[in-house]
């Protein structure tokens, strides 16, 4: 079986979502969540990105607004994304306690 080399591509939109969440939860639980806690938490976020199209499985988009993107979930994120080539562009990333229509 040969398996693809691919690029990554994320958009900033995509980054943003995970450290606007992580910076939430760090204004929110200000005395137990330190700033080594949001940058394990968003780089493990961001790493899992990685995994797209290599162990995390691609799904039929729940989202509305993801409808024209390929969709994968890890355990807390979810990721809209296209495939062109072997360049894979990471374009929307939601929490997945916030995984609803808005």
């Amino acid at each position: 079986m040969q398996t693809i080399d691919y690029k990554y591509i994320i958009k900033p939109r995509a980054s943003r979502k995970i450290f606007t969440f992580y910076s939430n939860v760090a204004k929110k639980y200000r005395h137990t969540y330190d700033k080594e806690d949001l940058k394990r938490d968003v780089q493990n976020a961001v790493f899992s990105m990685y995994k797209i199209e290599r162990s995390l499985l691609r799904r039929e988009p729940t989202l509305t607004r993801w409808t024209n993107y390929h969709m994968v979930n890890t355990d807390k994120w979810y990721f809209a994304y296209t495939i062109d080539g072997d360049t894979i562009t990471i374009v929307d990333a939601c929490h997945a306690q916030n995984m609803h229509e808005k």
